[in-house]
């Protein structure tokens, strides 16, 4: 055994210890948390780890180290980025990175294999640290996924993982997931170079870790075919590539960190020193900039929706039935079987349960890689004409004509036909809960769970609360919808509820700007211009123009529509990107545009005026209490409407979140 010197016995979030093998586990185990995530102290605590290893290697009393995870559920969720807005100058990021990156030089430098034991979420700067290490072993398990997310909160890599990334799997595999920000799951990251050894359980990691060490394993980097690629003048090719493939989905004036990314790649990528050296160095301007600390708030945000679902409910939703196989019935039975529940679908019409069966077949084979998954996603998927899965599902969820007389009857009926504790639920879009749960023995039962189209891509699910729905029912719905992997924000039960009211007066706003003369085309740019995903015009035909109607009628904005274009294109059965035309003509699901060039300041200027009655309506619906809070006003209508998230949300551009800053901001604009 080692000398009790070089035992730390005062560590809180690492336990360090030495076996009779002589290898040193560094099991991270962070205090009062849920995950592991890389904070100060947890750092600070590492690097005395790596002092002691350094000791022992040198003395021989230390054979080797294995970083593994104390928490059953994950490795390392990335730094903390709580303690990110505590770096205000560039000059304070530099000096944060800097011992770091030291630290993560020096267990590279060990003399001594280091191996990495991953199972669960290994990201940001968890991925950085074990790619620091010598040999990397994971589990096969679904649940152990790597990847660099920081370009989602408007930065990349800065631990060096830039440049350790792209010698193990080559520029073109490395910097694909920097740019994207996208999970990869242990077999593929293998497949990179990311990951050295695979193991069936999370059991064998031990095992596997001990091994790696005592043969004095080692990580191969890229094969030379891959490294290729980042010689001059193929990496100038290969960044060229990169900005074409960046540029449709993030504008570099509101998303500037996947271009510096390609900058620096372009510019150092043919030396690994020179590129950790120039990292920090491009990190540090990006980390105290507006757009990413805006993109922390969003992440806040998510975090803030999440918690919305209380974790110590005991009632776990595991069958669904849905009613109504309808597009949008057939799509939220559809998203669910893709979450791991079994759903039964129901409808007047077995026609109709078939087709939308088949049309989740898209779905599967995106969401599942193999045909045997895919195959059990279909068996989960179960056609139900005569409502036999009603009395089984935790979660019932209607999806019928919008009628109140109709749905009054449906959910009378099956009232009688659920099992205690199964919550009932609406997917209306513009009734109101309390008036259709009236028929019902227990009206304080029903909830609304109001999904957007399409399903599969929109994160938020609206939980509408009726004047008299229970507590437990509004409750249940949230872990239902956090189940599924969406975002539920709690709402009021009034007309719009939150994301069709603000959405109405925005889009019929730029309607009316159309009927008086403007360009359709210039107001969807500066629309995007100012940062939403799709312009207001393009929007309306995406949802549908006999849908807008409605909902504007609905929120008394239908005098504005009334004998202009919109009324007139509805009456004719152009109704938008589903039958092909509306204000757009669609070809292959893309609206026909001419090519126009625009004034910069003028797309600035309206684009500015446009989401005015957007924000006036977001703050009218705070006053009216439709949500709980300011931030989540803000939460609902960026994960609602994709509204600019650079920007933090509506009311906090607008300086109305109370959040320290946003007034600042407002007023400078």
């Amino acid at each position: 055994m080692a000398d009790n010197k070089l035992l730390l016995t005062d560590l809180e979030d690492w336990r360090f210890s030495l076996d009779q093998e002589g290898i040193a586990w560094a099991v991270f185990d962070r205090a009062n948390e849920s995950a592991n995530a890389l904070g100060r102290r947890p750092l600070e605590e590492l690097m005395r780890i790596v002092g002691r290893v350094e000791e022992g290697a040198q003395s021989s009393e230390i054979r080797g180290l294995v970083i593994i995870s104390g928490k059953a559920k994950g490795f390392i969720v990335g730094a903390d980025i709580r303690e990110f807005d505590l770096l205000t100058t560039e000059s304070a990021v530099v000096e944060a990175i800097r011992p770091v990156n030291a630290m993560l030089d020096r267990i590279e430098r060990l003399s001594v294999p280091v191996v990495a034991a991953i199972h669960g979420v290994c990201v940001g700067g968890g991925l950085e640290l074990v790619l620091a290490c010598h040999y990397r072993i994971a589990t096969r398990d679904e649940a152990t996924k790597v990847g660099f997310p920081e370009v989602n909160l408007g930065i990349f890599p800065g631990f060096n993982g830039t440049a350790r990334s792209i010698r193990q799997a080559g520029p073109a595999a490395a910097m694909e997931i920097m740019l994207t920000g996208r999970m990869v799951r242990a077999s593929a990251a293998k497949a990179m170079g990311l990951i050295d050894q695979l193991v069936d359980s999370p059991g064998a990691l031990r095992w596997a870790a001990r091994k790696a060490v005592l043969a004095k394993r080692k990580s191969e980097p890229a094969s030379q075919a891959k490294a290729l690629l980042g010689r001059w003048p193929a990496r100038s090719f290969l960044a060229g590539k990169m900005r074409e493939k960046v540029r449709p989905k993030a504008r570099e004036e509101h998303y500037p960190a996947p271009y510096r990314l390609i900058d620096l790649f372009e510019n150092h990528g043919g030396s690994y020193d020179a590129m950790k050296a120039h990292e920090t160095r491009a990190f540090a301007p990006l980390m105290v900039s507006e757009t990413s600390r805006n993109l922390r708030r969003v992440f806040r945000l998510s975090e803030a929706l999440k918690a919305q679902a209380p974790k110590d409910i005991a009632w776990k939703p595991m069958r669904v039935h849905v009613i109504g196989a309808g597009t949008m019935g057939a799509d939220i039975a559809g998203f669910c079987v893709a979450a791991g529940m079994e759903v039964t679908l129901q409808d007047l019409s077995p026609d109709v349960i078939q087709r939308g069966i088949k049309a989740q077949t898209k779905l599967f084979h995106r969401k599942f890689k193999t045909k045997a998954l895919r195959d059990a996603a279909a068996a989960r998927l179960i056609a139900d004409p005569e409502g036999r899965g009603l009395a089984r599902a935790d979660v019932v969820i209607e999806a019928i004509v919008e009628r109140l007389d109709i749905k009054q009857k449906l959910f009378a009926d099956i009232e009688t036909k659920v099992k205690a504790g199964a919550v009932l639920a609406s997917n209306t879009s513009s009734l109101q809960i309390e008036d259709i749960a009236k028929s019902m023995a227990d009206p304080a039962r029903l909830i609304g769970i109001h999904f957007f189209n399409p399903v599969a891509k929109m994160p938020l699910v609206e939980v509408v609360r009726g004047e008299g729905t229970r507590q437990g029912e509004v409750e249940k719905g949230c872990v239902f919808v956090t189940a599924i992997g969406k975002f539920p924000l709690i709402v009021k039960s009034s007309p719009g509820f939150l994301v069709n009211r603000v959405l109405a007066p925005y889009m019929m706003g730029a309607l009316a700007r159309v009927d008086a003369g403007e360009d359709m085309q210039k107001i969807d740019e500066a629309a995007r211009s100012f940062g939403m995903p799709m312009g207001p015009v393009e929007l309306a035909d995406t949802v549908g123009l006999d849908v807008c109607a409605h909902v504007g009628k609905i929120l008394g904005l239908g005098e504005e529509g009334a004998g202009g274009r919109l009324e007139r294109l509805v009456n004719s059965g152009r109704l938008g990107k589903k039958t092909g035309e509306g204000f757009y003509v669609w070809k292959n699901d893309i609206p026909e545009k001419k090519l126009e060039t625009y004034d910069a300041g003028e797309l600035e200027r309206l684009g500015r005026e446009l989401v005015e009655p957007l924000i006036e309506e977001a703050r009218r619906a705070l006053a009216d209490r439709v949500v709980a809070s300011a931030d989540l006003v803000d939460a609902g209508v960026i994960f609602g409407t994709g509204f600019a998230p650079f920007r933090g949300g509506p009311l906090h551009y607008k300086g109305l979140s109370g959040e320290p800053g946003s007034e600042r901001r407002a007023a400078a604009e």
